[in-house]
């Protein structure tokens, strides 16, 4: 086994020990009763070992996909790609093993019970508290991973695999610290940006470790490796002003500048060293980070005892104290770093691409603009600050992120103009991935359909929106669905972009008046409900400036309704123009053949007359 590995995690296991026996009970500044101290040990180093094996096989599953040279299109993995899917495979099966333990431990650390009552009673435990109920959730993705990555042979099933990695990572570090208290919406936003960028630097470094002798693996890494540190240490700030708080002094400071200084100093080691020399240094610098990382999320974080949140900084992390107006609206910001940022990001972007080609129209840049625009201001203005609160506004975010900026987005055509700036290189991923099994089955005009216009329903109509609402984590999960189910369907109706089901523009239309009626009768179902949908969620809010949930309610029904039929109206419109436009270059594409038939028969006649007179 690689030195370097087993040292940084000597070093991050080492770390681990140390705050935890330096902390001591850290349950008791809770009022909860402490596990003891040999299985709050054994649930630092499980949890360290658990993440480190998800870090690695998030990280080597974007290395064999991103940074090793890739095949065209479909192909077989190459050699290389393959060693590091490998190795994501075998880190996923430690992390099975691992997780499993997590979910155990985990249990006796939230609960305080005994590691003998926990075993008896696992079951109910964990159904009554989430950190666990997150463990179990990487058991599955960890599991998915291992057995998937392991059968792997092509690039786009490698590719894909990513996606329950990353949800794996991810879970039990959104239900943490970063999702209680008050700015726990914030923490929480960073922690999504964090996570991913940790995991895809850590794993994409072990990986590197076969492949020191690669000049082009090697710049490759370094920019990917230079993007997430940046990320780590912008959204890791973030989490620290957040969960420290005022105290400055306390141990919790004292580690998080640690992890942040670690993670900055990388690049000036590799400005003064080179790329080579420093790799192995750089692995044991990770490992001390990990440990700091995975020793913060034992500590309570000091901001917990400075400030007592109220109940709606407890819910939603911030509080609504007066009726949303005019003034709330437009200058009531809040930045969503998820969705929020996510738009802006793209928005910088697809300008930077646009000044980079020749000729790009006009119009899809305005229309990717405003589809950006409609994303930020229902999700970081007024807008998105009382779509927690109350259902009305909810309604509104709602019907904008599934409908009206889908619609502007699509109309931009993102794609081709991917296609048309990037190198060589990132044209063949966009279009394996376009045109992969998994993407057609997604654009199946059925199973967009029902997608698009079944979650109204499945989602407000069986509890899963009174569940969804008190976690912050599954708010912005509802909120990316919205946006991506609403981006499929109108993709395939009036996309600009090749989509991987092509349709006819008839089909097209059908498609389209098939979903209308159902938007319709979901808003007048919302008007006539007798019952308050989330009614725990919303009661403890206590929102005084809302006295009667229902007729708040029974307003969503009416913005679904009327709100619903404006984008539909651009969509057939626009579908329309398109159509129009098919027809005139299909007619125009006839004549020019029957003028080129025409000018091949003259030319026939006056070549048979040219014989006839010679002869």
């Amino acid at each position: 086994m690689d030195k370097a590995v087993v040292l940084a995690t000597a070093i991050s296991v080492s770390c681990v020990v140390a705050v935890v026996l330096w902390a001591g009970d850290v349950h008791a500044l809770l009022g909860d009763s402490d596990p003891g101290r040999l299985t709050s040990v054994a649930f630092g180093l499980v949890r360290t070992l658990a993440n480190a094996a998800g870090t690695v096989a998030v990280g080597a599953l974007v290395f064999g996909a991103f940074v090793v040279p890739a095949p065209p299109r479909r192909a077989q993995l190459t050699a290389p790609a393959y060693a590091a899917v490998r190795t994501a495979a075998n880190a996923a099966a430690v992390w099975v093993v691992t997780a499993g333990f997590a979910v155990v431990l985990s249990t006796a650390d939230a609960t305080g019970q005994p590691l003998s009552v926990v075993v008896r009673h696992l079951p109910g435990l964990v159904g009554a508290t989430e950190e666990p109920k997150a463990w179990l959730i990487t058991v599955v993705a960890a599991g998915v991973v291992a057995a998937g990555a392991r059968a792997t042979l092509t690039w786009t099933t490698s590719v894909l695999w990513t996606l329950p990695a990353l949800a794996g990572v991810l879970a039990p570090v959104i239900t943490g610290h970063v999702a209680n208290g008050a700015w726990h919406d914030v923490a929480t936003n960073a922690m999504v940006w964090h996570i991913p960028a940790a995991a895809v630097w850590i794993g994409a470094l072990v990986a590197l470790r076969r492949r020191v002798g690669d000049e082009v693996v090697l710049r490759r890494y370094r920019v990917l490796s230079n993007w997430c540190i940046g990320v780590l240490v912008l959204s890791g700030s973030v989490v620290g002003v957040v969960l420290a708080g005022p105290d400055l002094g306390s141990g919790y400071v004292v580690l998080l500048l640690l992890k942040v200084a670690v993670c900055a100093v990388i690049p000036l080691v590799r400005a003064r060293w080179g790329t080579r020399r420093p790799l192995g240094v750089e692995l044991v610098a990770v490992g001390l980070a990990l440990g700091a990382s995975t020793g913060l999320a034992h500590l309570v974080p000091p901001a917990w005892s400075v400030v007592r949140p109220s109940p709606q900084e407890t819910l939603i992390g911030y509080e609504l104290p007066v009726a949303p107006s005019f003034t709330e609206i437009v200058l009531g910001w809040r930045l969503d770093l998820v969705v929020g940022l996510g738009a802006l990001v793209l928005a910088v972007l697809y300008v930077v691409a646009v000044r980079r080609v020749q000729s790009w129209p006009v119009g899809r840049t305005v229309s990717w603009l405003l589809g950006c625009s409609v994303l930020l201001v229902v999700t970081s203005s007024g807008v998105g600050r009382y779509a927690a609160g109350t259902f009305s506004t909810h309604m509104v975010a709602h019907m904008a992120l599934n409908m009206l900026g889908p619609v502007l987005l699509v109309l931009g055509g993102p794609i081709t103009l991917a296609l048309r700036v990037l190198p060589p290189g990132p044209r063949v991923w966009i279009k394996a991935l376009v045109h992969c099994r998994v993407a057609r089955f997604v654009a199946h005009p059925a199973v967009a359909a029902i997608t698009f216009v079944g979650s109204f329903y499945l989602l407000y109509f069986s509890g899963l929106f009174g569940a969804a609402m008190p976690l912050h984590w599954a708010h912005q999960l509802m909120n990316v669905h919205f946006v991506l189910t609403g981006y499929v369907f109108f993709w395939l109706v009036i996309g600009v972009d090749p989509a991987p089901r092509s349709l006819p523009h008839l089909a097209r239309l059908g498609l389209l008046f098939s979903v209308m009626p159902f938007h319709a009768f979901f808003g007048v179902i919302l008007m006539n409900k007798q019952t308050v949908i989330a009614s725990n969620f919303y009661r403890s809010l206590d929102l005084v400036w809302v006295p009667d949930l229902l007729t708040d309610q029974r307003l969503g029904g009416g913005i679904a309704w009327a709100t619903g039929e404006i984008p539909m109206l651009v969509v057939v419109l626009a579908l329309m123009r398109q159509w129009a436009v098919a027809d005139r270059h299909e007619a125009r594409r006839f004549d020019h053949a029957a003028d080129d038939r025409l000018s091949a028969y003259n030319a026939m006649l006056a070549e048979l007359s040219e014989r006839k007179t010679s002869a």
